[in-house]
This record gives structure tokens, C-alpha cells and sequence, in this order.
């Protein structure tokens, strides 16, 4: 047995199991396809790949997106690969037999991304950003297992509650460092942006508790809050370091941007499926008092005492938080509305334990629209309407300029061998690191990343061509209101916090500013201020 296939049989990689398929025999195809980038969505979420009926349906996925649903594994074991692994966007639809199983359908996936994109890829050693587990200084405080039994750790979670910050607790009892390490990937991932790995060298089972301030909480907490790092040394006498090491990897030598065209005869072996729709639906105006609330579960939609603007930015694809994105009459945002609706028998529902994702949100979004345009009698139409909105200029950069051949994502965390700025500065509890990056597409993640201050489109007016690594720290809406009712009320002590357009400022050496420009809108032409009969 070579190193590799040890190194495979040793640590189970779902992708060192893809690979012994591959060679074994030839990998199963979906019978046709439809292949195509991704329609703009307000979020970029990719939709987990399933199986409805006999189509194979996966939305808004990213390449990265796809090879771990046909191979399995952590995204950050696929290295290599172009600039816009992360980047663009597809939608697949492909027919296979009802019933096919998870396993069988992964090979298909595998088969059109070599058959379409020409995806060849190889396992290897990559170095790779990882935490790792060690004994610090003085001797670990850990008890060795009173019992045997089944290894395993319980999850205690203390809310937040008025001026008190939340906790959490684990308790653990007969575990490994190994399992430790794996365990606090699965319940801190707040601090944990890379796998853990245990170093210690210790190989017995162990009894302990583990106590620390989840990361959002850190600044409410003050003086009292720890941080997971601080914990696992003051408590259990051991520390997390983050370093590099070589990792098992699936690598990507070459895959194509562009999918090889459909087939021709697509509309006629894999035409599309009738509009989803409402089996039934009741509308009913909002009772005065009563707290807006959503709830989907299987086929059923129950929304209560919402306004109907907020129907139709979830309908139409726009975002809720802006008040500007829809033109209509004002009774939009006031009137509210109970909604109760069952999916017709031909839509495709998960099981109610899947909660919103019981339904493809595409399938969700489409029937909600027609639901309120045939209710409600609206004619609208999207145009560009001059409003306020944000756009990136350049004031003195402060950015340092990418590898061009490094693949472009904005991550929630530090860049590698950055520290965390939240470990010090509790307030700053948003941190954002972006590698090969362009204006544009720092313009376009902004209101993902930055949902509480940004609700559309950032314009890139700042000049700067090319891809640009930088960090940004910088409060979440919340932390900064209270910065400003602490400084209202005379507070002395500053929070720290800062906002993102300061942070913009400070950190990138850019200007966030409103100007007034075309934006896409959704102007109602009519509608109707009470529904048809139910």
C-alpha cells in the first residue's frame, strides 16, 4: 500500500473514496441536462442539491459548491483552481429515475462536471490553514475518564439575557484529544474558521468541563467574558495555535467557466415542470397586537400580522430592509396581512422537520408572487428609479494588491496568519477578510456581508482595477446603536465600536457615500387594498 492509499485508508477523506470509484469503473451519468449560470438573486445562497421527482436540482451553486456536492468533504480541502471557483454562480437540472440514490447521484454530479466543464482533478498534500491543539505550558488539567463508555460531550447554551451575556458549556466525559478537536470545530465555530487538529500527544480518555463567551456576546460580557482560546488554556490547561500543515486535499488542475452548450433537444426530454402553486390560500387582514411570525413546514405556509410589502420583497426577489426597492402606495407598510396556504399535491415538499427548506425557495418565491398578483389584482413592472444609494470611491487606499492567480471569496474571519480583532475588541464583531477581490464584487458582497448597513448594490467608482487582498473589522448595526445610547445617556467609557463606513475609511482607505442614481425598482402599476375572497 502506497503513502497515499494509507493516508486514505487512515483518515476516511470522502474524497480519497471518490477517487478509488473513479478508477473501479465507469461513473453513472444523468440521462440529460440543463446546465446555465445562475439568475442574480438578492442573496447568494447556494441550495443543497436533491432529488425532486426525477430531476436533479441544484441552484445559485458556486463551483467549489459543486465538487463537494459530487465528492463529499469540507470545502477547504478542495484547493487549487481558478480565480472564480468562488465566484460564478449555476443552476443544474438534470433528469434521472426517481429513487436514485445519494451516493449514485453524486457520481452523475461528477460525471457532467468532467462531461460539461471538463473538471480534472487529482488527491494530493496541500498545506492548509488549521488550528492546532497542544499542551500549554503547564501540565494539562484534565481528569482521566472515571468510567468507560460511549465517548461524548453535552451542549449546555445560557441565552443572553437584559445585561447578561450568554455561556457556553460542555461537559465531556471519556474523551480523546482527537474527539475534542473535532467537537469544538462542531461548537465553537464562532471562534473556528479552520479545522482542528490535536497535537497534544496525549492518548487517554479524559472528564472535563469546558466553559466560554460565545464571540457575539464578548463585548456585553466585559470584564467577565472569556474567550474560547483563554478558556481552553486557563481550564483545561491545553492551547489552540493556528499554523499550517499539510492536509489531505482534493486539487483542481483545470475546469472550464464556461459549460459546453446544452442539448439541442432539451425542451422536448426534459421540459420544464407546470408552475408550483397553492392548493389553497386564505388571506385574512392582521389582528392589531398580534406579533409578526412566519412558519413553513412541509407544503404549508403560515405567515401572521405582516405587511404586505414584505410578501412581495420576498416574492419579487428584493430585499426586505429596503424601504426604496418597491413604488407603490403607502399602505404597503402599514396594512397587515395573515396568510395560510397549502402546496398543491405537483410541488415537490421535504418532510416538516426540514422547515423552509421543505420547498425549493424558488418554487416558494414563485408561488407567493402569483398568489399576491391574482389576490391582490397588482400590475407592476420593474424600472430604474433614481434613489440614494451607496457607492464605493477612493479616497487613499490602503489595499494590498492580490496574486492574480489566487481565487477570489470574501470569508467571514481574519486572512491566514491574521489575529482576530474581536479577541481584543469585543465591539468590532464583524470581520471580513476578501482575497483577490475586485471593487465590483466587494460592491456586490457588501450587502450580504454587511446586511444591517447595506440593502442594494454598491457602484465601484474608485478606479482601482484588478483584485486586492484586505481585512475589515467593523460593529454590526447593533453594537454601534448601543454605542450611540451609551454616548446619549453620558456613558465615559467608549465601546469601541465602529461603523462600516468608518471602517471603510479607517482600514481600506475608501469612502462609502450616498448619491442619487438609477436603481432597479419594482413600481406598482395597481393594486388592489383588499384581497379577492377567500
Amino acid at each position: 500500500m502506497n503513502l497515499r492509499s494509507l493516508a486514505c485508508a487512515s483518515l476516511l477523506i470522502p474524497f480519497c473514496l471518490a477517487a478509488v470509484a473513479q478508477s473501479a469503473a465507469p461513473r453513472p451519468a444523468f440521462e440529460i441536462a440543463d446546465v446555465h449560470p445562475s439568475p442574480h438573486r438578492m442573496f447568494q445562497v447556494p441550495d443543497r442539491g436533491e432529488l425532486r421527482g426525477d430531476r436533479y436540482i441544484i441552484r445559485q451553486a458556486a463551483m467549489l459548491d459543486l465538487i463537494v456536492a459530487a465528492y463529499g468533504g469540507d470545502p477547504v480541502n478542495v484547493q487549487g483552481g481558478p480565480p472564480w471557483l468562488e465566484t460564478d454562480r449555476f443552476d443544474i437540472i438534470a433528469k434521472t429515475a426517481t429513487g436514485t440514490p445519494p451516493e449514485t447521484l453524486k457520481l452523475m454530479l461528477q460525471s457532467l462536471l468532467a462531461d460539461r466543464f471538463k473538471l480534472v482533478t487529482h488527491n494530493g498534500d496541500q498545506p492548509m490553514a488549521v488550528y492546532a491543539l497542544t499542551v500549554a505550558k503547564d501540565k494539562p488539567k484534565l481528569k482521566d475518564a472515571a468510567a468507560k463508555g460511549d465517548p461524548g460531550c453535552s451542549n449546555q447554551v445560557t441565552p443572553a439575557s437584559g445585561d447578561t451575556a450568554g455561556i457556553i458549556k460542555i461537559t465531556c466525559h471519556n474523551m480523546t484529544m482527537a474527539l475534542l478537536a473535532t467537537t469544538l470545530q462542531q461548537a465553537a465555530s464562532g471562534y473556528l474558521h479552520n479545522p482542528v487538529v490535536d497535537s497534544t500527544g496525549l492518548q487517554g480518555a479524559y472528564d472535563f468541563d469546558l466553559t466560554w463567551t460565545p464571540r457575539g456576546q464578548l463585548a456585553k460580557a466585559g470584564a467577565d467574558g472569556i474567550t474560547l482560546f483563554d478558556a481552553i488554556e486557563k481550564q483545561l490547561g491545553l492551547k489552540l495555535t493556528l499554523g499550517t500543515v499539510p492536509r489531505p486535499a482534493l486539487i483542481v488542475d483545470s475546469v472550464n467557466e464556461t459549460p459546453t452548450p446544452n442539448a439541442a433537444d432539451l425542451a422536448t426530454k426534459l421540459p420544464p415542470p407546470p408552475p408550483p402553486t397553492f392548493d389553497v390560500a386564505v388571506i385574512k387582514p392582521g389582528k392589531a397586537g398580534d406579533q409578526p411570525d412566519a412558519d413553513i413546514r412541509g407544503g404549508q405556509v403560515k405567515v401572521q400580522n405582516v405587511p404586505l410589502k414584505f410578501m412581495m420583497s420576498f416574492a419579487w426577489n428584493l430585499n426586505p430592509n429596503d424601504s426604496d426597492s418597491i413604488i407603490g402606495p403607502k399602505w404597503l407598510d402599514s396594512d397587515t396581512f395573515d396568510f395560510v396556504a397549502k402546496a398543491s399535491g405537483d410541488v415537490q415538499v421535504g418532510s416538516s422537520s426540514q422547515g423552509v427548506f421543505s420547498m425549493d425557495p424558488e418554487d416558494l418565491r414563485e408561488m407567493v408572487r402569483n398568489l399576491l398578483i391574482e389576490r391582490f389584482q397588482i400590475k407592476a413592472h420593474m424600472e430604474d428609479s433614481p434613489i440614494n444609494a451607496y457607492t464605493l470611491l477612493a479616497a487613499n487606499p490602503k489595499l494590498q494588491k492580490a496574486d492574480p492567480s489566487s481565487r477570489s471569496h470574501c470569508i467571514n474571519g481574519p486572512g491566514p496568519g491574521e489575529k482576530d480583532p474581536r479577541d481584543t475588541s469585543p465591539a468590532l464583531n464583524r470581520v471580513i477578510h476578501c482575497q483577490n477581490t475586485t471593487m465590483a464584487q466587494l460592491g456586490d458582497e457588501l450587502q450580504q456581508l454587511a446586511s444591517g448597513y447595506i440593502y442594494g448594490n454598491v457602484l465601484d467608482k474608485t478606479g482601482l482595477t484588478g483584485g486586492w487582498d484586505f481585512t475589515l473589522a467593523f460593529s454590526s448595526t447593533g453594537q454601534t446603536q448601543a454605542a450611540n445610547r451609551g454616548a446619549d445617556s453620558g456613558a465615559s467609557d467608549p465601546t469601541g465600536a465602529l461603523s462600516l463606513a468608518d471602517a471603510v475609511s479607517k482600514e481600506l482607505g475608501l469612502k462609502l457615500e450616498k448619491q442619487r442614481r438609477p436603481v432597479p425598482v419594482l413600481v406598482i402599476d395597481s393594486i388592489q387594498e383588499k384581497p379577492t375572497e377567500n
